[in-house]
C-alpha cells in the first residue's frame, strides 16, 4: 500500500513537472519574449497563445479584393496573397512583430531598415527559422537553403563552381533541345485542334527535365519520379494551413506529416541510388561538370548531404525558372506590343544564326521584361532569416533568436518605392536603372540579398532567355477565356489554376 502511494506521488510530481514544462515552453516563455520585443520598440498585432496570430491570418471571412476581369487583370497581388500583412501595415507600419503559434517573427517591409539590419553581418552568421527547418525537412533536409554557419560556407564553396560561365555554356544545348521538344508538342496539339495550352504545366515539366539532366544526369524516368514526388510534397506541405508553429501541430495534422515524410523518404532513396551509382562508376566526361559531378569530385559532402543538395537544387532549379517564364507569358499575352518588341530584338541580335551566350547577353529588352516580371510576380515571395545574436538597428534591438520575415512581394508592390504605376507592367522602368527606378536599392530583391543571394541565378537568367527566345520565334500568345487569374502562395508564387493561353504559329 505504501509502495502504491509512493508511486502515485511520483507520477503526480512527474505529471506536474511535464505540465509546468509545457506551460513554460508554450505560454510563459513566448509571453516573456513578446514583452521583450515590445520593450525593444516593436509593435504589432496582439498574439493569443498558443495560436499566436494564426487565427487572424487564416480568417476565411475576410474578403479579398478581386483580381479583375480577363481584360483588366489586376497585378496588385500583395493584398490578396498576404491580406493579413496588408492590414497590419496600415495599423503598425512596415516593421512589426507577429506570431506563428508560439514563434515570434519580425516582419520587414521597409528597405532602409533591412539595409541597416543586415549591414556588417556575414552570410554565414544568419540563421534560418527553426520552425521552418523542421517543417520543411522532408523537402530540403540540410541543403544550402537551410544550412548555417561553417556548414553553409562549405556547401556554398563546393556548389558555386557548378554555375560558372563555362559550365552554364555547356548546358545551353540541352536547354535548347528540351525547349524545342516542348514547342514541337505545342505544334502537334495546335494541329490536332487544341485551342488552349496550359503553359504553366508545360514549362514546369520542361524546366524539371532540364535540371534533372543538366545538373544530376538523371534519366527521364528517375527525373520524372523525383519531380512528381516533390510536387506532391509541395502540395502536402503548403496548400493547406497546418498551424505551423503551434505546439503539437504535427500530431493535429498527422496525415499530412506522415505523407510528407513518406514522400521525403522515397525521394531520398531515389537520389541516394543515383549518388551511389555515380560514386561507383568511373568518372564519365559527360557528367564531370554537372552539379552532382562537381560535388562528388570535391569529396567533401556525405551521401546524406549530397542527397539534400540534390533535392534543394532540383526543386529550386526548376521552380524559379518555370514560374518566371509562366508569368512572363501571361504578361506578354496581355501586352502583345511587348511580344513584337522582343521578337524584333531577337531577330536583330541573332539574325538567322543559333543562340550563344554572347548573343543572349545582348537581349537588353528581354532583361527589362524579366526584371519587371520578377518584380510583379516574384517566384520567391519572401526571404527568411533568424538572428544569431542581438542586432541593433537605430535605437531598437532585435533579440538573439528572433525569426525575420522579409516581405519581397510587399516591397515590390509598394507605391512609396515605385510610384503610382507600381502595379502596372512597365519593363521600360529598367531601361537605364538596374533597380527599375526604385527609390531604395534594397527595395528590389528578385534573388535575395547579400552573401546568401541565390547561387543559381545565372542559370535561371540563361534558361529564361533561351526558352523565351525560342517561344517568341515560333508562336504568338494571347490569354484564353478559360484562364482564371488567381495567384497563390505555395512556397512560391504561382497561378492557382495553371495558365491557359491561345498559342498560334507565326
Amino acid at each position: 500500500m505504501e509502495f502504491i502511494q509512493t508511486l502515485c506521488m511520483a507520477m503526480g510530481i512527474l505529471l506536474l513537472f511535464i505540465l509546468g514544462r509545457v506551460l513554460s515552453l508554450y505560454w510563459v516563455t513566448p509571453s516573456r519574449v513578446y514583452r521583450k520585443l515590445r520593450r525593444s520598440g516593436f509593435g504589432g498585432p496582439r498574439p493569443s497563445f498558443p495560436l499566436g496570430n494564426l487565427k487572424e491570418m487564416y480568417n476565411k471571412e475576410k474578403k479579398h479584393p478581386p483580381f479583375g476581369s480577363l481584360t483588366t487583370i489586376n497585378h496588385d497581388i500583395h493584398s490578396t496573397v498576404f491580406p493579413y500583412f496588408a492590414r497590419w501595415i496600415e495599423s503598425h507600419g512596415k516593421v512589426f512583430t507577429y506570431w506563428l503559434g508560439t514563434k515570434p517573427f519580425l516582419y520587414i517591409g521597409e528597405p532602409e531598415f533591412l539595409k541597416q539590419m543586415s549591414s556588417g553581418i556575414l552570410a554565414k552568421n544568419w540563421g534560418k527559422p527553426n520552425v521552418f527547418k523542421h517543417d520543411r525537412k522532408p523537402m530540403f533536409g540540410k541543403g544550402l537553403v537551410m544550412a548555417e554557419g561553417e556548414e553553409w560556407v562549405l556547401h556554398r564553396h563546393v556548389i558555386t563552381p557548378a554555375f560558372s560561365a563555362l559550365n552554364l555554356k555547356a548546358m545551353m544545348g540541352l536547354m535548347e533541345d528540351s525547349a524545342i521538344n516542348m514547342l514541337d508538342t505545342w505544334s502537334r496539339q495546335i494541329t490536332s485542334g487544341e485551342k488552349d495550352i496550359d503553359v504553366e504545366r508545360e514549362l514546369t515539366t520542361m524546366a524539371a527535365e532540364i535540371i534533372a539532366k543538366a545538373s544530376f544526369g538523371l534519366n527521364h524516368q528517375t527525373g520524372r519520379e523525383v519531380f512528381d514526388k516533390l510536387r506532391a510534397m509541395q502540395i502536402t506541405l503548403f496548400r493547406s494551413n497546418r498551424l505551423v508553429g503551434v505546439p503539437f501541430s504535427k500530431f493535429l495534422y498527422l496525415k499530412q506529416t506522415l505523407e510528407s515524410r513518406r514522400l521525403g523518404n522515397e525521394i531520398d532513396e531515389l537520389l541516394l541510388s543515383v549518388v551511389n551509382s555515380r560514386k561507383a562508376s568511373p568518372q564519365d566526361d559527360h557528367y564531370q561538370q554537372d552539379l552532382l559531378g562537381i560535388l562528388l569530385k570535391e569529396n567533401k559532402l556525405t551521401s546524406r548531404e549530397l542527397v539534400d543538395e540534390c533535392k534543394t537544387f532540383f526543386f529550386g532549379g526548376h521552380e524559379t525558372t518555370a514560374l518566371a517564364l509562366t508569368w512572363t507569358l501571361l504578361l506578354l499575352g496581355i501586352h502583345p506590343e511587348w511580344q513584337t518588341q522582343l521578337r524584333d530584338e531577337i531577330k536583330e541580335v541573332t539574325g538567322d544564326g543559333p543562340l550563344d551566350s554572347t548573343k543572349l547577353a545582348q537581349l537588353r529588352k528581354m532583361g527589362w521584361v524579366m526584371n519587371e516580371v520578377l518584380r510583379l510576380y516574384s517566384p520567391a515571395p519572401n526571404v527568411q532569416r533568424q538572428a544569431r545574436g542581438d542586432i541593433k538597428v537605430g535605437d531598437r534591438i532585435i533579440p538573439n533568436g528572433t525569426n525575420i520575415w522579409i516581405d519581397v512581394v510587399g516591397m515590390h508592390h509598394d507605391p512609396a518605392l515605385w510610384g503610382d504605376d507600381v502595379n502596372e507592367f512597365k519593363p521600360e522602368r529598367f531601361k537605364d536603372n538596374i533597380h527599375g527606378g526604385c527609390k531604395h536599392k534594397m527595395g528590389f530583391l528578385p534573388f535575395g540579398f547579400g552573401g546568401r543571394m541565390c547561387v543559381g541565378r545565372n542559370l535561371t537568367m540563361m534558361e529564361y532567355r533561351i526558352v523565351l527566345s525560342l517561344i517568341l520565334s515560333r508562336f504568338s500568345l494571347s490569354i484564353s477565356p478559360n484562364y482564371s487569374h488567381s495567384p497563390t502562395i505555395m512556397l512560391s508564387c504561382r497561378p492557382s489554376h495553371g495558365l491557359q493561353l491561345i498559342v498560334q504559329p507565326l
